[in-house]
């Protein structure tokens, strides 16, 4: 059965309904983009299909999440080909509403959150979180999905949206999905399509500035063992970052915004309690801003 297109809420849930009351204890798998859709986004899809029995792809450009006008006009819009290659993924059914729909007049309620969208990108994108976390938000009450997908690419939004399940107590298992990378290491993006060739070649530096961190957290762990104390925990994140931010300033057409390692679940610094280690990067290359990071356990 083809995947069938709604373009309101109430379309969406009475065809949802629908299928639900059609098969007791049928499961609803949930992937949202915000469309320009590559294979990253189609990996996703893929994997909400093979986990449920009813997959739902909402395709929404959601103007609270960005900060700057210009940033929301110039994000690429290719709803007839992001349609088409959900359908070919395995999707029932797809969302695609107007702002309007999702944003009623006089809608002014916001979700905000603190201490994980206080570091990284929410530093120099004070509102950007509070948009993702509210939009999240009504499209889980819209769909009701019993799992959601997102990828690991964006791994601070990842953590964002777990806790807010969990500090909500929203009945939805949150799914983090591999990032899907080029064969030179560049990080599946909606935003890659904006770089000219000497800035495509440039944007390696992202994924050989992970290497780096990796082989240096390698390095001292295998020299000093685990820390001990704070002030060990903030060296070795320091001296992990530098690894990773001297690639960086190797490359001249990269801006370095930030480069930090910081504990994967709840992007606090690294203490005795964290199992897992996040180097997360963001890095201005020409006009276009590309994030990308890498898990380290810390397990041993």
């Amino acid at each position: 059965m083809p995947a069938k297109t709604y373009d309101t809420i109430a379309g969406l849930r009475g065809a949802l309904y629908a299928r639900r009351a059609a098969g007791a204890g049928l499961s609803v798998g949930f992937v949202p983009t915000m469309g320009a859709l590559h294979e990253g986004h189609v990996s996703l899809v893929r994997r909400a299909v093979s986990e449920n029995d009813i997959t739902v792809v909402s395709i929404f450009l959601n103007p609270l999440q960005f900060d700057e006008s210009a940033d929301l006009d110039s994000y690429p819009k290719t709803l007839d080909a992001d349609v088409r290659l959900c359908g070919e993924a395995g999707a029932d059914l797809i969302f695609c509403p107007s702002v309007r729909e999702v944003y009623p007049d006089g809608a002014s309620t916001r979700v905000e959150m603190d201490g994980p969208t206080d570091v990284l990108c929410g530093k120099s994108r004070p509102r950007h979180f509070s948009g993702v976390l509210t939009v999240v938000s009504k499209l889980f009450h819209i769909v009701e999905p019993d799992a959601a997908y997102f990828g690991e690419k964006d791994a601070q939004q990842l953590a964002v949206i777990r806790k807010l399940v969990r500090d909500l107590n929203m009945p939805v298992t949150i799914v983090g999905c591999p990032t899907v990378r080029e064969a030179d290491g560049l990080a599946m993006s909606s935003r890659n399509t904006h770089l000219n060739a000497d800035e495509r070649k440039a944007a390696t530096c992202l994924f050989r500035a992970l290497a780096a961190a990796r082989e240096k957290l390698g390095d001292a762990a295998a020299r000093s063992g685990a820390p001990r104390g704070e002030g060990e925990w903030a060296s070795l994140a320091a001296k992990v970052a530098d690894a990773a931010r001297a690639v960086l300033d190797a490359e001249p057409l990269a801006r370095t915004e930030y480069v930090e390692l910081l504990d994967a679940e709840t992007l606090a610094p690294l203490n005795d309690s964290s199992k897992a280690a996040l180097c997360a990067i963001a890095v201005q290359i020409g006009q276009t801003r590309l994030i990308d990071n890498m898990r380290f356990s810390l397990d041993g």
